[in-house]
Parts: structure tokens; C-alpha cells; sequence
């Protein structure tokens, strides 16, 4: 029986990768996008390589667009047995300073999102008995660090969220996937935003994290590295809760075991910005 996956924000980085790698490994793939716009490069390598993929439009802010995108899958395929919440982005500033308004889009996006996509999914799922959802966290998810406090936070709750839905699902025969990247060389740390508010309290270290963070995206993992990681998780029989992405994200997070936590913020202070 042919196996379909969803993937949110296909048009580039994580999402246009997993879509493709997906495609190829022989799952009907539906990579959807908020902007049709975007469209035009995953189509054209699909049609070169004759790949089971499928652009629709979905915005997973909105109940209406993640609705029809569903019903328009189930009503072609009947089935869907991968979930890939990737869809997200990232907002610069400290929590004094980033907006209650920005601090709910963030969590729009990155959070509440996700939990829109399971709600529509997971009732589909559970009729199958099977099915895998895969949640795009971060390195972020389990390190603090500043000047990104409110996507740092988002995905904390994705964290949460995906343990807890292990218990929930399972016993369903629904695995539910952690991907933990670490910086990851795309276009990402350039279309973040930027928190409205400036204060200039705060200006050195957010010039020194900034700055930081985007020299390690110079030399951060390719999104290609991503997608054959969730691909390796969905072949194994029993698939890990969590799956760590790049040198630099197993790193901090050996050094955060092996450390006290005063010794981990002495050791990221200096890895961040070098004090």
C-alpha cells in the first residue's frame, strides 16, 4: 500500500529537503507551503526525477487552509502515515524586549501550530492504527541562550508537547519523533525577525549572540543532513524519541551533561560571544 506523508513549509531549508527525500524514498508526498509563489523549484526537480510529490497550500496559522489541506489528502489518498511539523520561524530579541503580540505569533507559528496539525491528524492516525509524527525541534529546544527567548521557548513547549503525545499516541501504534538540529546552514538566521522595541541595555549582547549565531551558520549542518535523519528514523521498527542533528548541537548538549549548570552558562557565554 502506498504510504503518503504531509510536510509543513516545503518551499525551503528542513521541509523542502524532507519533502524531496521523502518523495524519493517512495511516500506520496504532499509538501505544502503558505506562499504557491515558492513553488516553482520543488516542482520542477519532482518532475525531473519523476517523484510522487505533490505541492498544495496549507498555513498552518489558519484552521480553514490545515482543514482543507487535510480533507483534500484524505479525499486522494485516503491515508496519511507521516507528519512532518516543520513549519516555523524565529523572532531576535530578549524577553524584555520582544512584545506579548510577538511572543504569541512566535508561538503561532511554532507551537500552536503544531498542535493544529495533530488535532487534524491524529484522529487518522489512530483509524489506521499507525502512523509516525515527526516534530522539528531545535537545539533550542533544550538549551537556553539569549536573544531568541521567544523561539527558545516555543521550542521548549514542542519538547513537552511530543513527550506527552508519546504516551497519548502510542498506544495507538502512533510513534511520535523528536528531531533535535543544531545550526543548520540555510537561509533561517537571515529572514528572522527582528523584536520592535530596541534598548540599548541590551545592544552588546545581542550584537555579540547575533553575530555568533550566524558565523556558526556559516559552517552549520546542511538541511540535507536533516532529511536523511528523519528518513533513518522511519525505517526502524521502533523509532528513538529523539534524534540529535549536527556536530555542534551533540556537542552542547554533552558538554550540558557532563557540566553543572553554572559551568554549562560559563561555557556557552564563551561559545556564544566569547566572554
Amino acid at each position: 500500500m502506498e504510504k503518503v506523508a504531509l510536510v509543513t513549509g516545503s518551499s525551503s531549508g528542513i521541509g523542502y529537503e524532507t519533502s524531496l527525500a521523502l518523495a524519493r524514498e517512495g511516500y506520496f508526498t504532499y509538501a505544502t507551503m503558505r506562499d504557491l509563489k515558492k513553488e516553482a523549484v520543488i516542482k520542477k526537480i519532482a518532475e525531473e526525477e519523476n517523484l510522487p510529490l505533490k505541492v498544495i497550500e496549507l498555513d498552518v496559522d489558519n484552521d480553514d487552509s490545515v482543514q482543507n489541506a487535510v480533507k483534500t489528502i484524505i479525499e486522494e489518498k485516503q491515508r496519511i502515515d507521516v507528519l512532518v511539523n516543520n513549519a516555523g520561524w524565529g523572532i531576535w530579541g530578549t524577553a524584555e524586549n520582544i512584545s506579548i503580540e510577538e511572543f504569541r505569533a512566535q508561538f503561532e507559528t511554532n507551537f500552536f501550530s503544531v498542535v493544529r496539525m495533530i488535532q487534524k491528524v491524529a484522529p487518522i492516525m489512530r483509524k489506521q492504527g499507525t502512523g509516525d509524527i515527526v516534530n522539528i525541534s531545535s537545539i533550542a529546544g533544550r538549551i537556553g541562550f539569549p536573544v531568541s527567548t521567544a523561539y527558545i521557548s516555543s521550542k521548549f513547549a514542542i519538547e513537552g508537547l511530543s513527550e506527552s503525545l508519546r504516551y497519548e499516541l502510542g498506544p495507538f501504534g502512533i510513534d511520535v519523533i523528536i528531531i533535535e538540529p543544531g545550526v543548520i546552514k540555510t537561509n533561517f538566521f537571515d529572514s528572522m525577525k527582528t523584536a520592535k522595541k530596541a534598548d540599548d541595555v541590551y545592544k552588546e549582547i545581542t550584537e555579540k549572540v547575533i553575530s555568533g549565531v550566524k558565523m556558526m551558520a556559516e559552517m552549520g549542518t546542511p538541511p540535507k543532513e536533516v532529511a536523511n535523519v528523519i528518513i533513518k528514523s522511519l525505517k526502524e521498527e521502533k523509532p528513538l524519541p529523539r534524534y540529535v542533528v549536527g556536530n555542534d548541537a551533540a556537542m552542547f548538549l554533552e558538554a550540558k551533561k557532563m557540566k553543572t549548570d553554572i559551568e554549562f552558562e560559563n561555557y556557552l557565554k564563551k561559545e556564544l560571544y566569547g566572554e
